[in-house]
């Protein structure tokens, strides 16, 4: 993969993600790193299990932050499937900002590796069948724009990325409604610009909404029988696969291809960003081995 392909939140949420995070490590001062005399020294930085590398803006925003001449020098671009005991990066700087900024770096490092390293393993279970994995709003509180970054490093595609982006008409919404046309119909009324999403439990409310028009329907836990014929119906005329279909609920390695192969075109997984698995890094001082 090629890190140019894959756009950071802007610099000011980067650097303001760094900040709370420095700030919650450090508070008034590191204690122990005031031992060290604040010599010139170098660090490199061990991937300790295979993964998918992504996070570099944010680790080298934090040692930045700490020391604004660090040598930063990467071994691997964004993106990039590595294996476990590669050096993925040597760095150049003052000894007490490199051990201050070290935890920090490392929590984006390995949080954001552990959210593209997963995304990528659903991206490769359903390869060759034309389903998109989308994410969720099942975030870390205060990391959003970094995990949902991270997805799209792994190749996945991100959902809404908060209440504000778009409608997304689940069964609550429809009830207070009165009915999903008229869900519907406010919708378009209140924000014409936004897409409409619609989540059904039927096949009658999936024909209700396909009638009614929307950007995506989601239909949720319906069973393989259910689901195939639901696409039968969103592929046929007069709605001729118009409006794209988005499974969720129910998905994990075991069911994900047979979902796929059943022909929707989305779908959402929140265990992305929800079930993280930090991928071990570690920076030490000295030259790598």
């Amino acid at each position: 993969m090629n890190g140019a392909r894959f756009a950071p939140p802007p610099a000011a949420v980067i650097d303001a993600d760094v900040a709370a995070a420095l700030a919650e490590d450090i508070g008034p001062g590191d204690a122990t790193a005031s031992l060290l005399d604040d010599a010139a020294d170098s660090a490199y930085l061990l991937c300790k299990e295979d993964c998918v590398v992504a996070g570099r803006p944010w680790f080298d925003a934090c040692h930045r932050a700490l020391d604004p001449g660090v040598r930063i020098d990467w071994r691997c671009q964004e993106g990039d499937r590595i294996g476990k005991g590669t050096v993925v990066a040597t760095l150049q700087g003052r000894n007490r900002a490199l051990v201050s900024a070290e935890r920090a770096s490392l929590n984006f490092l390995q949080t954001l590796s552990g959210t593209a390293t997963v995304t990528a393993q659903y991206v490769d279970a359903v390869q060759g069948t034309g389903a998109r994995i989308l994410d969720t709003r099942k975030t870390i509180p205060g990391l959003r724009l970094a995990q949902k970054y991270a997805v799209r490093v792994g190749g996945g595609v991100n959902h809404r990325i908060g209440l504000y982006d778009a409608v997304m008409l689940k069964e609550n919404h429809i009830r207070a409604a009165g009915s999903l046309a008229g869900a519907v119909a406010r919708a378009r009324a209140l924000h014409p610009a936004l897409p409409l999403i619609v989540e059904v439990e039927t096949l009658a409310q999936l024909r209700e909404a396909l009638e009614a028009g929307c950007t995506r329907i989601l239909i949720d836990d319906f069973d393989a029988d259910t689901r195939r014929e639901a696409v039968r119906i969103a592929r046929a005329a007069p709605f001729d696969g118009r409006i794209p279909l988005e499974v969720s609920g129910g998905v994990d390695m075991t069911t994900l291809r047979g979902i796929a192969e059943d022909g929707v075109d989305c779908i959402s997984i929140g265990g992305l960003t929800k079930h993280v698995h930090a991928i071990d890094f570690s920076l030490k001082l000295g030259p790598p081995p």
